[in-house]
């Protein structure tokens, strides 16, 4: 394996601010046809970030009022992130970029990525962003704007997915399976691959240490410390799995391209499927987010009553298809 690595500068160029709309109208105005969302990230204050691909949106999570939308220079964004003093980091497929939630504006973006398209963004227990790329990965220091570290020949290629183990080693998933990287010296360790599904579509750590994998046809529990496949589930097997995320009570909450459900982590016993979702097909998980499990969909945003378990629709977040279904 080649590993390009050092120090360079990351070109930043300032863009303009966010748009000067008051959040009620902004919650009424037609954004786009396309009303994915790709991405959800809770940040310090309590609100909460939705990245679509609308663009890029910072809502009220406890009632759903839109707080405000940020223009980016691209409507396809797929990852977010938060750093250590709460800027948001946005990966989308023309580059990344960074937001200040306090002004709500961008103040840098860069395009030397291995790769513009951003699919995954992750920070380390030092502070250091990640971004998988298409094409490879990089370490960022989030203060100084510096591309730190470059791993463009990583296998499996592409960095679909990003986790930490409870050792601080990034997890990085793959078309290939997961590969295991080293945060400090930025070199592969291991590699667990044959995995069933082939490519890691989500990644995420569990409460107990263990990392849950999901794939286009499974959702896999992998022991970090072995490197090694613990268990299929097997009410999960046969469906294509997008996100998996644990709630305040230790509970899976499982996104798929045939809906949401909500499993026993241990049994993997099947607890529930949400109905009522702008969609079925789920992209994007924010559980313990304002007393709900927020849900992205290819359709927009939903949320789950954790009262009642039924799915709602975002009304200011969600395709006119949806509003005109449920009227």
């Amino acid at each position: 394996m080649t590993l390009s690595s050092g120090s360079y500068p990351l070109p930043f160029t300032l863009h303009p601010a966010a748009l000067p709309v008051a959040p009620t109208t902004l919650a009424q105005a037609p954004i786009a046809n396309d009303y994915r969302i790709t991405a959800l990230q809770p940040d310090f204050t309590g609100d909460l970030w939705v990245g679509s691909w609308a663009g890029l949106a910072r809502i009220n999570p406890e009632t759903g009022r839109i707080l405000q939308r940020v223009r980016m220079p691209s409507r396809t964004l797929e990852a977010l992130a938060q750093d250590r003093v709460g800027r948001i980091w946005v990966g989308t497929y023309d580059g990344l970029v960074r937001v200040d939630p306090r002004t709500n504006v961008i103040t840098a973006q860069n395009f030397t990525l291995p790769s513009n398209r951003v699919l995954s963004l992750l920070i380390d227990s030092r502070g250091f962003l990640w971004a998988g790329t298409d094409r490879g990965l990089v370490m960022i220091s989030p203060d100084r704007g510096l591309l730190m570290t470059t791993v463009q020949d990583l296998p499996g290629v592409s960095a679909n997915a990003l986790a930490l183990d409870g050792n601080n080693n990034l997890w990085v998933g793959t078309l290939d399976g997961l590969v295991q990287v080293n945060t400090a010296s930025a070199f592969p360790i291991r590699e667990v691959d044959d995995l069933p599904g082939g490519a890691v579509q989500s990644l995420t750590l569990g409460p107990r240490g263990n990392l849950w994998v999901g794939t286009a046809s499974s959702l896999l529990v992998v022991d970090p410390v072995r490197a090694e496949l613990v268990r299929s589930v097997g009410t999960m097997r046969g469906r294509s799995v997008q996100s998996v995320e644990f709630d305040r009570a230790g509970n899976v909450w499982v996104g798929t391209t045939s809906g949401l459900f909500k499993l026993k982590p241990d049994s993997g016993e099947l607890l529930g499927q949400v109905p009522s979702l702008p969609s079925g097909e789920i992209l994007a998980l924010s559980p313990n987010t304002g007393n709900k499990i927020w849900a992205g969909t290819t359709e927009g945003l939903g949320w789950v009553s954790l009262t009642t378990g039924e799915g709602n629709p975002h009304w200011g977040l969600v395709s006119p298809t949806v509003v005109e279904a449920l009227r």
